[in-house]
């Protein structure tokens, strides 16, 4: 996801804005939306693993998922001061791959680990006979190393360079991986919707009703992160090398880079307690919304 790749062949000091010095308006952007990432989305990754860990006694099926991409996103929002550091300070090509490595981990990690996420609940709510079969966490944990594996592949590959056309990799894989997400949660949403509640009214039972805001907040991110590149990357043919270079490819990467801060607050803000609170803190804002709407703090608990 390096939005302007210096040179791999020259040893002469580049810039982030080499080829690109006077088109700079989509890689300032990309990088303004990488410093949100250390702000904000760096420590939401840190809740979402303290989260899981809290719960893990009551753990669904996709927490397995749920927590490597926290990870990665944690590692990837960490690695941007190192590059902002390189590309103004150091000048390092050293560290230069080092910085490619974590864009190839947040190129393949996020798309695979939601599609992980759609496949798991695909088949909890279209196959449920199926998924009580599969219910065991070795399943979840092989795909997630198979996961991992591709990941770090891809990460290598693209920190080595040099590879013909390797940008057409993250193009295709995009591409799939969207289209299945889109497909798989429209699927969930649609069997949801149209399954009656137990009492015969046009009512849903309320786990369905969670799954349903679930998956809705889902394909939220996956059409708010991943639409953009996908609606720009395949047209890659149709732009001049240096407007793709410097418009058209920071601009949507900055759309999927950003999803290192939305995914862990859409995951936070559906949690119906703060687990990765300490008590005291979850006690006191209970009191405070409690004493707002003129409510007593056993009503809220019972809520």
């Amino acid at each position: 996801m390096d939005p302007t790749p210096p040179p791999a062949v020259t040893n002469a000091s580049f810039s982030v804005f080499d080829g690109c010095e006077r088109q700079v308006e989509a890689v300032l952007f990309d990088l303004t939306l990488q410093c949100v990432n250390i702000v904000v989305g760096v420590p939401a990754n840190l809740l979402v693993l303290l989260a899981l860990v809290r719960r893990r006694k009551a753990a669904s099926t996709s927490d397995v998922y749920l927590g490597c991409l926290a990870a990665m996103d944690a590692y990837f929002g960490a690695m941007t001061p190192v590059n902002l550091l390189n590309l103004y300070y150091w000048r390092s090509r050293e560290v230069w791959s080092a910085v490619k490595f974590s864009y190839g981990v947040k190129d393949t990690s996020g798309p695979l680990f939601l599609s992980c996420i759609c496949l798991d609940r695909f088949v909890a709510v279209l196959f449920p006979v199926a998924f009580g079969r599969c219910r065991r966490a070795a399943y979840r944990v092989g795909l997630a190393a198979l996961v991992l594996c591709l990941t770090l592949a891809y990460s290598a590959a693209k920190a080595a360079g040099g590879l013909p056309g390797f940008e057409r990799v993250f193009t295709g894989e995009v591409l799939a991986t969207f289209a299945w997400m889109v497909v798989c949660n429209g699927s969930i949403l649609w069997a949801l919707r149209r399954t009656p509640g137990s009492s015969g009214r046009d009512e849903m039972h309320p786990m369905k009703k969670k799954a349903f805001k679930v998956v809705s907040s889902v394909l939220c991110i996956v059409v708010f992160n991943y639409l953009p590149p996908v609606a720009l990357f395949p047209f890659q043919d149709h732009y001049s090398p240096d407007a793709f270079r410097c418009y058209v490819q920071p601009a949507g990467f900055a759309f999927l880079n950003i999803s290192s801060t939305t995914q862990p607050l859409v995951y936070l803000s559906r949690l119906g307690t703060a687990p990765f609170l300490p008590n005291t803190c979850a006690k006191r804002c209970c009191s405070c919304v409690s004493a707002k709407n003129k409510n007593p703090p056993q009503e809220i608990a019972s809520h």
